[in-house]
């Protein structure tokens, strides 16, 4: 016999009025993390707040009674959680992030860019053509790793290919701890398949190259095409620049996603746990070296080296990973004197300003 369930289910009617009205905060990722850090005075006098956008020299804040844009708050970035200053913006206060994505800004300068915080879920997302690059891919891994955030790579543009084989397999060996998922980034499929990062509170971020079909999934999980989305060159399967800030979009379901213009250059900074994580294999067969300071290049005793002969690792593995530790080990190094040298130079300009004040008084 079957048995009628439907008396302890709620009727789609009995449904919306049982829903309780969240609050813009929780709607926007609010946290007990975040809370913890708050006192109930704090909460009246400075209400939090999220940064949604990022603009030259303004931010948007979204909050219970805030929504609009205040002048730029110091060291916050997208996806931040702040306590607003009404009165004085820029002397709101940063609070703690469970998560941030930075990297080496572009260039000479040495500075650290900071692309999003409290993001739960980085998709990263790779087209099915001449874009798809296992080097970059463990480049976002390991920013991803680094952070605590969980990383998923999406493949798109299926129907460039007949089979997604050529380029799943890859991506899947690239660390056991990663989904990875094919998909068509037009349709419903990004939001059925996606459904299981995407929950109410979550915040996602889609990462990746201009073309692979960011700002298309971010239209996908809204339900329309509010984003202006633009066709790679046939020549290079190289993007265009559609997307010029990074901005947070509440879409149906409660998810933020934030979708970032594509990044062609990665440099990675303070990532040393993240990129152990994605070689974790290599690190672990580094420990049986017989110098503590092997560079696995040509040291006697080497036993990465000793592997590669045997046919138990990749050659083009190793190399890729020797050079992002290179590169990190560096640019750690370089913004690091940086940051000594900016407070050496914090610490003459208040003794200058003191010694005025104090002449002056005098």
């Amino acid at each position: 016999m079957t048995r009628d369930f439907s008396k302890f289910t709620l009727s789609d009617n009995a449904q919306a009025q049982a829903a309780p009205k969240i609050s813009t905060l929780t709607a926007h990722g609010w946290q007990p993390y975040f809370a913890q850090q708050i006192s109930v005075e704090a909460l009246s006098e400075t209400p939090p707040a999220r940064v949604t956008e990022v603009h030259r020299t303004a931010q948007y804040l979204v909050g219970d009674d805030v929504d609009g844009k205040f002048a730029k708050i110091p060291d916050a970035t997208v996806g931040d959680w702040v306590l607003l200053n009404r009165d004085f913006p820029a002397q709101s206060v940063v609070l703690d992030r469970k998560s941030i994505i930075k990297r080496r800004a572009p260039g000479h300068d040495r500075q650290v860019q900071l692309i999003a915080a409290n993001i739960d879920t980085a998709f990263i997302v790779t087209s099915c053509n001449q874009d798809f690059n296992v080097a970059r891919l463990e480049r976002y891994i390991a920013l991803a790793f680094e952070a605590e955030i969980t990383p998923v790579i999406l493949l798109t543009k299926l129907d460039l290919v007949d089979t997604a084989d050529a380029f799943l397999e890859p991506a899947r060996a690239i660390s056991d701890l990663v989904t990875v998922v094919a998909l068509d980034a037009r349709g419903a499929a990004p939001r059925e398949l996606l459904a299981p990062w995407c929950g109410p509170g979550q915040t996602v971020a889609f990462l990746g190259s201009s073309g692979v079909g960011k700002s298309t999934l971010t239209n996908a999980l809204a339900g329309n095409s509010a984003i202006e989305t633009q066709a790679v060159r046939d020549a290079d399967a190289r993007g265009r620049h559609t997307t010029t800030k990074r901005q947070l979009h509440a879409v149906p379901g409660g998810c933020l996603v934030l979708d970032t213009p594509g990044m062609r250059e990665l440099q990675m900074t303070d990532a040393a746990a993240g990129i152990g994580e994605v070689f974790a294999d290599l690190q672990e067969l580094s420990e049986a070296c017989r110098f503590n300071d092997c560079t696995h290049d040509m040291e006697p005793g080497c036993a990465v080296l000793a592997a590669i002969d045997a046919g138990e690792i990749e050659p083009a593995r190793v190399q890729r990973w020797r050079k992002l530790v290179a590169e990190e080990a560096f640019n750690t190094a370089s913004l690091a004197e940086r940051r000594v040298k900016n407070k050496a130079f914090g610490k003459m300009v208040r003794k200058v300003v003191k010694a005025k004040h104090t002449r002056r008084w005098e």
